[in-house]
């Protein structure tokens, strides 16, 4: 029986000890570790076990972490973080206060660079690589890794065009395995598919093109292959561009033939690969649902909507649409920026135009929203799905600024439905012809209302553009919620035995705020309470505070939300917890009132 090699390697100083024909026991360690960790605790699967025999050539063939290896994203990074001293406590992954699920700058010395979002890779890894130029280390190599999805970004090709005029020892390494979290679109795709292929030309090479040293399409899950080659690249100063051609979920069959699954499977049986399956029976609609089978009943009685998403159909369910509605739904791969400012241009056309973009990742494209969509007052529908805390992968992926850089923008309305119903009207209303771009926040998860679909579905009733509710009367204390959070504060309030004396208002439109049911409750009620999940600064909260400052409200206000940090990796109700805005803060709160 062969001895564990795996367990023998702390760190790459290890790994570099074993002879080469010992590499490829490594990686079936290695890869069973991961199956066996994530089976149990979850995260994300596909992509880290694509890039096994990559992980363990760069480690084996360069110095690090003298030599800096840049990972882009970070979902292929589990074997990674196994390899470089973190292989004790993988098992805590994306848990609160365990290993992140991303590359993390102040967890490793072998993590060259945080990432969570894609394609900033070769940027950085040029920026390493010209600083150590400047400092007078030739011999130091920077590596960055990227996908063929993120590759097609434009700070992706930014890095590239920037690169290709430099002397800057920098190695790309293309892991090509035509799939980000859905699969790679686009004309680069169909030129990659072309180079691997052996259909297209040599003297057309795009890389080349770029005064970079290119070499391959090569095998990436052959490792002394892989050897060879990085060792080749070693040698030779300057730029260059590594193809290797992999499979997504490699060394697991059902990862490999339902590669969007299996990104991210949660639970499954680590000898079968079957997923447990949790029953939904009795679980209300995930808000992402809502949206999809909204804008698509929508968009079969309206010939003007269009749909549009960076790289996420399945994500924020407009693979519903894109399905049905194929020529009317548009994936535009991993590119924020020309998403918003293509459905810019459909709508001076008349379009009715649904932007469905997660929170986190709108922040790439603040300065489209500005310029291209709210100053010529286009009404753009931003449909921003994960907005809120977002759990386990932490503060790369929290959609908690969005209000605080939406509201400073003029003529741009923010709305954060309370419920799945709220949801859809607004969805509906917003195709009714609005004056101006609007910002639909909506969170990660599910709904409240099991029943929804068989109830509700359809039965759309147009939204007053401005105004809040009053949920619960009350007379000393005033609630004011916006969006889903309000739920904590009814099972809270609920909890306590509805108290009469705390009334509980939602307030969905954070822009523009009803100033004449808030005039109400600032001269009505001595103590408000503001609560939102997003940032206290800038946000909902500081709305009605500077409106009641403006209006000589003098009143005790206080503002519950996100605090001036970064949240860490942890579930949704941890972070709620810690942000004091979960139930059993609340219900403590609202006892003291």
């Amino acid at each position: 029986m062969k001895s564990n090699l795996l367990s023998g390697i702390y760190n790459p100083a290890d790994l570099r000890l074993l002879k080469e024909e010992q590499l490829a026991q490594v990686a079936q360690e290695l890869r069973q570790f991961i199956i066996d960790v994530v089976s149990v605790k979850e995260g994300h699967l596909g992509a880290s076990l694509g890039v096994i025999e990559l992980t363990i050539a760069l480690h084996y063939v360069f110095n690090t972490p003298e030599d800096l290896l840049v990972w882009d994203v970070g979902h292929q990074a589990y074997g990674h973080k196994i390899l470089t001293e973190r292989r004790e406590n993988f098992h805590t992954n994306r848990q609160l206060g365990g290993v992140a699920g991303f590359p993390k700058r102040d967890e490793s010395v072998y993590d060259a660079f945080g990432v969570g979002h894609s394609s900033t890779s070769i940027s950085a890894t040029l920026g390493m690589a010209i600083a150590s130029k400047l400092k007078g280390d030739f011999d130091k190599e920077h590596i960055a890794v990227i996908g063929d999805a993120s590759i097609a970004s434009g700070m992706a090709f930014e890095g590239l065009n920037h690169a290709g005029v430099t002397d800057a020892n920098i190695l790309v390494i293309l892991n090509d395995n035509a799939i980000g979290i859905d699969p790679s679109v686009g004309a680069l795709k169909k030129y990659l598919t072309a180079v691997k292929n052996g259909k297209n030309p040599k003297q057309n090479n795009i890389i080349k093109s770029l005064n970079f040293d290119y070499s391959g399409p090569i095998d990436g899950h052959d490792i002394p292959l892989l050897i060879k080659e990085l060792n080749r690249l070693k040698k030779i100063k300057g730029p260059k561009f590594l193809h290797i051609v992999t499979t997504k979920g490699k060394g697991l069959q059902q990862a490999e033939e339902n590669q969007v699954k299996y990104h991210a499977p949660g639970k499954f049986d680590a000898s079968t690969g079957e997923i447990h399956l949790k029953s939904e029976e009795n679980l209300p609609p995930k808000f992402q649902d809502v949206f999809g089978l909204t804008i698509l009943d929508l968009a079969k009685k309206n010939q003007k909507i269009i749909g549009i998403t960076p790289a996420m159909p399945s994500g924020s369910s407009l693979k519903f649409m894109m399905d049905e509605l194929p020529e009317r739904a548009f994936d535009v791969g991993i590119a924020e920026q020309h998403a918003v400012t293509l459905a810019a241009g459909m709508a001076t056309q008349g379009m009715i135009v649904y932007c469905n973009i997660y929170s986190t990742f709108l922040q790439r494209a603040y300065d489209q929203v500005i310029h291209d969509v709210a100053i010529q007052n286009l009404p753009v529908i931003f449909c921003l799905d994960r907005a809120g805390l977002v759990g386990e992968d932490g503060a790369t992926h929290h959609g908690v600024f969005d209000i605080a850089y939406l509201r400073a923008i003029p003529n741009m309305i923010i709305y954060a439905p309370i419920n799945e119903i709220a949801l859809q009207n607004i969805l509906y209303t917003a195709q009714l012809g609005l004056n101006h771009p609007i910002a639909i926040r909506y969170p990660r998860g599910r709904g409240v209302l099991p029943n929804w679909r068989t109830e509700n579905f359809g039965h759309y009733k147009p939204v007053s553009i401005g105004k809040a509710n009053c949920l619960k009367s009350g007379t000393k204390t005033a609630v004011l919620s916006t969006g889903a959070i309000g739920n904590n504060v009814i099972a809270a309030l609920n909890q306590l035995g509805n108290p009469e004396t705390i009334a509980h208002y939602d307030f969905p439109f954070i822009k523009p705020l009803d100033n004449d049911l808030l005039d109400k409750i600032l001269a009505s009620f001595d103590y408000i309470i503001t609560i939102e999940e997003g940032t206290k600064i800038g946000g909902f909260g500081s709305a009605v505070l500077e409106y009641a400052t403006a209006n000589s409200f003098a009143k005790k206000i206080e503002i519950l939300g996100i605090p001036d940090i970064f949240i860490e990796h942890g579930t949704v109700i941890e972070q709620q917890h810690f942000c004091k805005i979960d139930v059993k803060n609340l219900v403590n709160l609202f006892k003291k009132l």
